[in-house]
């Protein structure tokens, strides 16, 4: 299973890649994780379009860079609050549906409603907005930690030990 991170933003602050990839070099080969940018559609110019517009446009950008058959997570502040254990259980029912996931960071206004409609998670990383470089990085250190709790690596320390495992 490989976990790909579509973000739509400009180019983040080398901190932000530094954070990302050193969760990526931790996940184990069978977990791989990828960085996807997407760009921000223009809103400036002078152009009439409207935040539906640009939403909208983005929403195709972002169609267009998912993996075929991926499943899909769109990450809203007002999604689902879940525990990283409860994030290893979805994880571990994708792996048992078979296909990659597609973690989908949206632009500046958000994320098109038919985007959101189509997503069979819609997450929460926090009651809080962040920025889309710090989501990014805390979106990897997550996974890193599920898939760890999964294989019982001692990386996740909170909570109950993964079932079969003590």
């Amino acid at each position: 299973m490989k976990f790909i991170v579509l973000s739509v933003a400009n180019k983040a602050p080398e901190w932000i890649d530094a954070g990302f990839n050193e969760y990526a070099r931790r996940l184990p080969a069978a977990s791989r994780i990828e960085f996807r940018q997407i760009k921000p559609a223009t809103r400036s110019g002078g152009g009439q379009k409207s935040v539906q517009q640009w939403v909208e446009q983005e929403a195709e950008r972002i169609r267009s860079a998912l993996p075929p058959r991926s499943h899909l997570v769109v990450l809203d502040e007002r999604g689902k609050h879940c525990t990283t254990v409860q994030l290893a259980r979805h994880i571990e029912q994708w792996r048992n549906d078979g296909g990659d996931v597609a973690f989908v960071i949206g632009g500046a206004d958000g994320t098109a409603p038919e985007l959101r409609a189509e997503a069979k998670l819609l997450l929460a990383l926090s009651a809080l907005t962040l920025p889309h470089g710090l989501c990014r990085v805390v979106l990897a250190e997550q996974l890193y930690r599920a898939v760890s709790f999964l294989a019982g690596h001692p990386y996740h320390r909170a909570g109950a030990a993964p079932a079969g495992k003590s």
